[in-house]
């Protein structure tokens, strides 16, 4: 059976903890002394005081989550926590939407980077920050972050990892304890951002906008403290050194901490994704370059290797950078591109998307089906790395594939039932459900979605969310199974 108030008691003590993260930005007006202050004081006082009223009135109805109990406070915070987040937004920018400022920060925390703001250049330091410290969080989780912490207050964490991590990371413990295996990520997490920001800053970046961008490349969440996003800074040294950080964001953190407690290469070669993943990048950046060069884009082949690098590999391992507008390519090159988001990234990565690792199974399989057809009895296993793959997962995968289907078709549909154009409506959605950012047409990487009337906001906004929590654990809530005794 459900429990309502165990649920709310976890939910109110997130939701006070989520204030202490406004100390940043508000720190950060201190120190620039914008004109922003103001206004974490009251956000983080009705952030404050909102969980800690709803902490207080449900503490004695406290008690460990059950699986069913994970799923609905998973999907929960992650739809009261942009709520939260948006009020710096609101108070600072009183002409602002409630629609707007909620997609904002739902893109914020769900690491998709499409935004609907304009101006970010002028933008107070600390509301730039706010936004990027939003997809730092939202990287590896607000969950598996509160799952490194509730322990320690009685509450289990088990139930809300297994129902936030996707993939593989539900079956393998890197630690003996739940809580000590979120922390030991997370710790990988901030430590490779350190790496990023030391990065950005030698490369020729200001401290501020290394910061910014580095809690962005990590979190693949894509936004910028520029309008012209990457392409702002006109320098190869800066997107070279984002190229290797979004690859490393877009990889399995179980295996870099593997990695690192080895001190060895090897993890990343017994990853089946890692060379899945670059090969299939690598080889179309090289032809997608080559494309774009032989229609006339470029004068040299260099330079069109150097934009499509950048480019495409922001938008397959779903960060969302530009560093021009690839919109007015042919329109092959930026489809292309919005199709390796749908499989690039690996499982356990901050990515979105089917995940690499799904991508190889339904590879698989369907080979096994073909050979099916001519060895009708023949048992034909299908293996990653020489092990056996059960048909229970195998069947899963396809599942998951098919819903993943079904949802960018209805709701393209639905986009272009509003109103919109198909290759917007379409493109829209495939970047949303991917976490991705920037589509193409109305919503291209030169474009804002403050370009879609509300309804069209909240559809995108509900698509973000349904990529996040990787279709099953929202869908789930939708099933009349779910509700029974």
């Amino acid at each position: 059976m459900l429990r309502v108030f165990p649920i709310l008691n976890v939910i109110g003590l997130v939701v006070l903890l989520f204030a202490f993260t406004m100390l940043a930005p508000l720190a950060t007006s201190f120190y620039y002394q914008d004109a922003a202050g103001h206004a974490y004081h009251e956000a983080i006082l009705i952030t404050f005081a909102t969980g800690l009223v709803l902490w207080l009135a449900t503490r004695s109805m406290r008690s460990e989550l059950k699986t069913r109990d994970g799923y609905l406070l998973v999907v929960l915070v992650w739809a009261v926590l942009p709520a939260f987040a948006t009020l710096p937004l609101l108070i600072y920018m009183p002409n602002l939407s409630f629609t707007n400022a909620y997609f904002e920060t739902m893109s914020g925390l769900t690491t998709t980077g499409a935004t609907v703001l304009t101006g970010l250049d002028q933008l107070p330091p600390s509301i730039n920050l706010w936004r990027h410290l939003l997809n730092w969080l939202g990287g590896m989780g607000i969950i598996v972050l509160a799952v490194a912490i509730l322990p320690l207050l009685g509450v289990g964490g088990r139930q809300l990892y297994k129902a936030e991590t996707p993939g593989p990371m539900k079956d393998s413990k890197l630690t003996p304890r739940i809580a000590q295996t979120a922390k030991s990520l997370w710790l990988v997490y901030a430590g490779i951002t350190v790496a990023c920001i030391i990065a950005l800053k030698f490369a020729g970046m200001g401290w501020f906008d290394a910061v910014c961008h580095a809690f962005s490349a990590m979190s693949l969440g894509g936004f910028s403290t520029h309008d012209a996003s990457v392409g702002y800074f006109n320098s190869p040294r800066i997107e070279a050194v984002l190229i290797f950080f979004m690859l490393i964001a877009a990889m399995n953190f179980a295996t870099h901490f593997l990695a690192l407690r080895g001190r060895s290469m090897r993890a990343y070669l017994h990853d089946p994704e890692v060379p899945a993943m670059l090969v299939l990048i690598g080889a179309s950046c090289v032809g997608i370059a080559f494309y774009i060069w032989y229609h006339g884009i470029y004068a040299s082949y260099w330079t069109a290797l150097r934009y499509v690098s950048f480019n495409l590999v922001s938008i397959a391992t779903d960060c969302g950078f530009a560093n021009t507008d690839y919109g007015k390519w042919p329109v092959f090159a930026p489809l292309w591109m919005l199709l390796l988001s749908c499989v690039s990234a690996s499982s356990g990565s901050t990515g979105g998307g089917i995940k690499m690792i799904r991508a190889l199974l339904m590879l698989k399989h369907g080979k096994r089906q073909l050979e099916k057809q001519i060895h009708s009895t023949a048992l034909l296993p299908v293996k990653i790395n020489h092990s056996v793959i059960s048909n229970q997962i195998v069947f899963a995968v396809q599942a998951f594939a098919m819903f993943y289907v079904v949802s960018l078709v209805l709701l393209s549909l639905i986009l272009v039932a509003s109103g919109m154009d198909f290759i917007s409506s379409f493109t829209a959605i495939v970047a949303c459900i991917n976490n991705a950012g920037p589509g193409l047409s109305l919503v291209g990487p030169a474009s804002t979605y403050a370009i879609l009337t509300d309804f069209q906001t909240w559809v995108c906004t509900f698509t973000m969310l349904l990529g996040r929590l990787e279709i099953f654990t929202l869908l789930v809530l939708f099933t009349p199974a779910y509700w029974r005794k």
